[in-house]
């Protein structure tokens, strides 16, 4: 922190003085400039996907001064040899003409697939970090429900940017839209000929994505965004457990000049990186892919990262359907399709959006917090997480089930038959072995506290025994670790006449109950009541003071 923050910088007094003697925002301008940003590296994560969109809009604005997102045929004849004379659509010749005849093009286009990339990762390392730190707490669940959204507004961006070069690659991704668009019962069929203009691929769909792609998400995605910042900025940051932080203060560096400085380095950090990729790491090369139509197929065909847990869950899903009427068209819900497109988007979505609420329905905490929480102090949460990512991995692993049958030398077959059993096992296996982790690592803890840290001196005891000289952990490591809080539990507990806390009663109470017990509670408990100063003895002898039972 500041040596002192009630000396107001020269930057900051010479814009104040002069907005307050115009508009009066000299009080708004010293008391925003000044405000405390805690110190973690965690924290810069999400701002990575903040760079990331900043990119997106300079590199997406330089893209649409060249884009026609038309789909009326033309014979190309620009630089590219290999395909003068090929009859393509205006989208997929204008993207040929960004990458080899503007000036900057190719690296622009480049920068901007990149920057998409990035900022998906970004959004969901960001989420990772808040989840498994239990940030999204109250106050913060309606942020959390905000970060929710801009990830599924996202993967609806990607989409849509996509399938604009109209080339074979994004034109089999496309494909696949209209196959989920039309296999939804009773809505299905108009959905398709109002996305597409009529029977696929229809005249329209391009010049439809452009403008979902320039306009309409981007400006929800950026209303959004603005939201968000304007929300932790007005409930405060978060900051990890330490010597002197609680739920009522912050501790850290005030936001002018010692945040922006930081977040102005990382901003062209951030922007270098992106440019270095689109300069020396070749990404979608559409040339080599040639122009789409729906006669033509492409082997080994992926979809950007962040889609591969869908055509994953696309390719592991057996080929069931439901003929409801007979062998009637109208009658017939393809599973195969409708399964695999919903269900892992819909689990993973909704069970963000929801986590924050079920979680506080379970352990009855509805207080405030401000002290991001160590992952392995909630077992359950951070088990949860690891399980849901595993899914997500399993499935996203498998979207390239051909790759690896090739590559691997692998029956195809095997791979989808392992893949239906991973899907399943995999989840649970990464629940167990998470919370068992989170066990020993607190149990590690409760050493570090009780009998304090490895010194690397190793003494010899009078009776020939050997044993390593332990040392009381440093103030700023000790108040981390006894930062750790047991995670709140309902009273779920019979009375002396043996009847149940209201709410805990009849079988939805009783599922709450046991769910509560389960969650809730001290699983492994710091012991408060050994100092350091027998150290030596208790080594010696053996004896494990590390827990309390």
């Amino acid at each position: 922190m500041s040596s002192d923050l009630t000396t107001v910088p020269k930057g900051v007094a010479g814009p104040s003085n002069f907005l307050d003697e115009r508009i009066g925002g000299a009080n708004f301008l010293k008391r925003n400039l000044r405000k405390v940003f805690p110190d973690h590296w965690s924290f810069l994560l999400g701002e990575i996907a903040l760079y990331a969109f900043i990119l997106l809009l300079l590199t997406g604005t330089f893209l649409t001064l060249w884009f026609k997102p038309g789909m009326g045929e033309i014979a190309y004849n620009g630089s590219y040899a290999p395909l003068r004379g090929v009859m393509m659509s205006e989208a997929y010749a204008s993207s040929l003409e960004i990458s080899f005849d503007v000036r900057g093009g190719l690296l622009v286009r480049q920068m901007h697939h990149w920057a998409a990339l990035l900022f998906v990762s970004g959004m969901m390392v960001h989420m990772l970090r808040v989840f498994f730190t239990g940030a999204y707490r109250k106050p913060r669940e309606l942020n959390w429900l905000i970060g929710v959204l801009l990830l599924t507004l996202a993967l609806v961006e990607g989409l849509t940017g996509y399938s604009l070069p109209d080339d074979l690659l994004s034109g089999a991704g496309l494909r696949i839209t209209e196959g989920v668009a039309i296999s939804l019962p009773l809505v299905g069929t108009y959905i398709t000929f109002f996305l597409f203009g009529g029977e696929y691929p229809g005249e329209d769909i391009i010049s439809r994505f452009y403008s979902l792609h320039i306009l309409l998400i981007p400006g929800l995605i950026l209303a959004l965004v603005s939201a968000h910042l304007v929300l932790m900025w007005v409930q405060k940051h978060t900051q990890m457990p330490g010597k002197g932080r609680t739920n009522k203060n912050v501790v850290g560096a005030p936001f002018y000049p010692a945040f922006m400085a930081k977040a102005g380095a990382y901003t062209l950090f951030t922007f270098a990186v992106v440019a270095g990729l689109a300069t020396f790491t070749q990404i979608n090369p559409i040339w080599l892919f040639g122009p789409y139509t729906p006669a033509d197929i492409s082997a080994g065909s992926q979809p950007d990262w962040y889609m591969g847990f869908l055509e994953g869950s696309l390719r592991l899903m057996p080929s069931w359907e439901i003929n409801l009427f007979g062998t009637s068209h109208a009658g017939t819900l393809p599973l195969s399709v409708i399964i695999p497109a919903l269900v892992p988007l819909g689990l993973v979505m909704t069970g963000l959006a929801l986590y924050p609420f079920l979680e506080r329905w379970i352990t009855g905490d509805h207080r405030e917090h401000h002290i991001a929480e160590r992952p392995r102090n909630n077992p359950h949460r951070t088990s949860i997480g690891m399980a849901a990512i595993t899914f997500y991995g399993v499935l996203w692993l498998l979207g390239a089930n051909d790759e690896l049958s090739a590559n691997f030398q692998i029956s195809l077959n095997w791979t989808t038959y392992i893949g239906r059993v991973l899907v399943f096992v995999g989840p649970a296996l990464a629940y167990i072995i998470t919370y068992r982790v989170c066990l020993g690592l607190q149990r590690s803890d409760a050493a570090v506290v009780s009998h304090g840290v490895e010194s690397g001196v190793i003494k010899r005891l009078p009776h020939g025994e050997f044993i390593e000289i332990h040392t009381p952990p440093a103030d700023d490591i000790e108040a981390h670790v006894r930062g750790k809080e047991a995670v709140q539990m309902l009273p779920v507990e019979a009375d002396g006449a043996g009847i149940p806390p209201k709410g805990m009663r009849g079988p939805l109470g009783k599922l709450r109950a046991r769910m509560s017990r389960a969650y809730g509670g001290e699983k492994i408990a710091l012991d408060e009541g050994h100092g350091h100063e027998d150290e030596h003895a208790a080594i010696g002898s053996g004896e494990d003071r590390s827990l309390t039972h």
